[in-house]
């Protein structure tokens, strides 16, 4: 398992972004992944995550499948069903996949399970392979 490429200050998975999560994600060839605790610093209500961490979350592994095969990528479209509320503290697992391309476009989807295995939250999205300038500007961002 290797880790996916990551930008330094970006606020899911940059570790020089102070604010942020910090979060890890890794490839096993076929699905992006990370683990992250349910951090009280993003509570949304009293004990509960915040439901925009876990659609930042979500994006972040779904693109992270992407970025695995070496294709930098956008964010076009994202579509987040939540199915379970989140405890502050529980350990969650966010996994992301490919389940389709059509010549620069990239349809994914990803879920969230908290420690009990149950699927907390679920999305679907739809990414653009970066072209030209644009894309030079971005693969100067990894590391």
């Amino acid at each position: 398992m290797e880790e996916i490429v990551k930008y330094p200050n970006c606020f899911v998975c940059g570790d020089n972004n102070r604010h942020g999560l910090k979060a890890r994600f890794f490839f096993d060839g076929d699905k992006a992944f990370s683990e992250v605790v349910a951090d009280e610093s993003f509570e949304g209500y009293r004990g509960v995550y915040h439901g925009g961490i876990i659609a930042a979350l979500l994006d972040e592994v779904m693109i992270k499948a992407i970025l695995a095969r070496n294709i930098i990528a956008v964010t076009v479209e994202m579509t987040v069903r939540y199915h379970a509320p989140v405890a502050i503290g529980d350990r969650l697992t966010f996994t992301g996949r490919i389940t389709g391309s059509r010549r620069h476009v990239y349809f994914t989807e990803g879920d969230v399970t908290d420690s009990n295995g149950t699927v907390c939250a679920s999305a679907t999205g739809k990414y653009v392979e970066a072209r030209g300038d644009f894309k030079q500007t971005l693969e100067s961002s990894v590391e």
